[in-house]
């Protein structure tokens, strides 16, 4: 993140509630979430199970909206947006990397990232989006003809090929090993570092916070803490 002392804030979330409606029991999993993002910055969501981090991140991208509270992207309202808009959002402005990869199994790694760069208004060529992941060499392998990380670091290069303002991984480590973990962070650093996608990443592991400018800790539905990291640590500095 840069270090002017005045970062921009992109996206404010104010007192956010999601009310799930679960047979006959309605489950409260937002108690009023509020939260700034800052351009170019990497933040980090942790808390347990259950803590709301995931049901904010889907609010956050435009994946689902708000029982109530607020939530603008820069100058744009997406409380109040219609299914058309949000959809542009997502399109032209998020990036989304899960814990599990979604790759179509008949294409191969390029095809796979040029399914974003097809519908992306100024994209990344697919190669180069492989290129940042380290992945250019694999372009023509398909998923099955990849390990757990490439196809993560693939999932990656499809997320960030549109150039997204916004980047939303939800434990995108968790299905890996502590090495090939240690990779997948570096490629999101990297790409925090180098397309300036203000980037926000769930996990449950606490040692990752240590790569955050920033770290939100949640309980019970809310923001309870937000801190700061003086730096940012390298990933190959994590232990877990």
């Amino acid at each position: 993140m840069s270090s002017d002392t005045s970062p921009v804030s992109v996206l404010q979330a104010r007192r956010l509630t999601r009310t799930y409606r679960m047979g006959e029991v309605d489950v409260l999993a937002l108690r009023g979430a509020d939260m700034d993002l800052y351009e170019g910055e990497l933040v980090v969501l942790l808390g347990p199970s259950g803590s709301g981090k995931s049901t904010l991140l889907n609010l956050l991208g435009g994946l689902d909206v708000p029982t109530s509270g607020s939530l603008k992207w820069r100058d744009h309202d997406l409380t109040s947006a219609t299914d058309a808009a949000l959809t542009r959002y997502r399109r032209e402005h998020v990036g989304f990397v899960f814990q599990f990869y979604n790759l179509v199994p008949s294409l191969t790694a390029r095809e796979n990232v040029a399914l974003v760069t097809d519908i992306a208004p100024d994209p990344l060529d697919p190669d180069e989006a492989l290129d940042l992941v380290g992945l250019r060499s694999r372009r023509d392998h398909f998923p099955s003809q990849l390990s757990g990380g490439e196809q993560q670091r693939v999932a990656i290069a499809r997320a960030v090929a549109k150039r997204p303002d916004l980047l939303l991984c939800d434990e995108p480590t968790g299905a890996l090993d502590v090495a090939t973990g240690r990779l997948v962070l570096d490629v999101l650093a990297r790409v925090n570092r180098e397309l300036g996608a203000t980037t926000a990443l769930i996990t449950h592991n606490a040692a990752i916070a240590a790569l955050a400018d920033r770290v939100f800790t949640m309980a019970d539905g809310r923001v309870a803490t937000v801190t700061s990291n003086a730096t940012r640590a390298k990933s190959s500095d994590i232990q877990w």
